[in-house]
């Protein structure tokens, strides 16, 4: 595994554009910590500080660290359409198979660089939500500061299939811009789906559950938007009380399944491929 990561990187780190891209895609999510210190002066009369209203305090950090910082994943999205992209556009594929790399091997290769990037990012993004949480949190306990972690594996395997997805998609158009364009084509069909659901079933909440099997839709629904629960917290008379925000393992389940299937169908696609 270590060999195939080694290999991808090697041609990765030869694109300029692929260093940048990179760099601000691992950069951005500590953006959090810039917006942890913004203070707002309201005409002078007085300051609000972001950090100071609760919101970055142990557990509930986890979530909305998580959750925005999920929203950077475009930029190393490109890079992975890009790894497959510049692999036909410049004829490496077929000189890494007749190099001795079989076919398995080099999608492999690919997964396996998409998880090595997966895990770095989490990791980046749990030390930056670690830190400002201990600097603004008003809970110290270590159960309460380790409650809700699974935010962070939540997190990993969103990105984990969304690059799988775009993995598949490059294999599948052979171009980047296609690849990334096909995603707002997948957007577009999976609501035509919820509203057939709806005509078929005659329930928006059916229609929802039937939608939360879908790739896009179960990749987003593994980590809720946090702005309900935190008026769930400071406004509790006027929010939804029973908003459900948590992360469930069958929600981990079904991305992991669709990530299974994108790798599968990947390597389908180079196998029948005439090359």
């Amino acid at each position: 595994m270590l060999r195939l990561v080694n290999l991808e990187l090697q041609k990765l780190l030869l694109s300029r554009t692929n260093k940048i891209l990179i760099f601000i895609s691992f950069i951005l999510p500590f953006t959090v910590l810039v917006l942890s210190s913004i203070k707002i002066n309201f005409f002078g009369f007085f300051t609000l500080e972001l950090g100071e209203l609760g919101i970055f305090n142990f557990p509930l950090i986890w979530h909305i660290t998580t959750f925005f910082a999920s929203y950077f994943k475009f930029f190393f999205a490109i890079v992975v359409v890009s790894m497959i992209g510049n692999e036909y556009s410049n004829k490496t594929i077929k000189q890494n198979l007749i190099d001795g790399l079989s076919k398995k091997e080099f999608i492999l290769s690919k997964f396996y660089t998409i998880v090595f990037f997966s895990l770095f990012a989490t990791v980046l993004i749990a030390i930056a939500s670690f830190l400002i949480g201990l600097y603004y949190s008003s809970y110290t306990e270590a159960s309460i500061i380790f409650r809700e972690t699974e935010f962070l594996l939540a997190y990993f395997v969103k990105l984990v299939g969304f690059f799988t997805l775009c993995l598949f998609f490059a294999m599948l158009l052979k171009r980047s811009a296609f690849a990334l364009a096909f995603l707002i084509v997948l957007y577009i069909a999976e609501w035509l789906i919820f509203w057939g659901s709806y005509e078929i079933f005659g329930s928006t909440e059916t229609a929802f559950k039937v939608k939360n099997f879908l790739p896009l839709e179960s990749m987003y629904k593994l980590i809720d938007q946090p702005i309900q629960r935190i008026m769930m917290t400071k406004f509790p008379e006027k929010a939804d009380l029973s908003y459900d925000y948590a992360v469930h393992w069958y929600e981990i389940a079904i991305v992991l399944g669709w990530t299974a299937i994108f790798v599968f169908l990947s390597l389908r696609l180079l196998k029948k491929r005439d090359l």
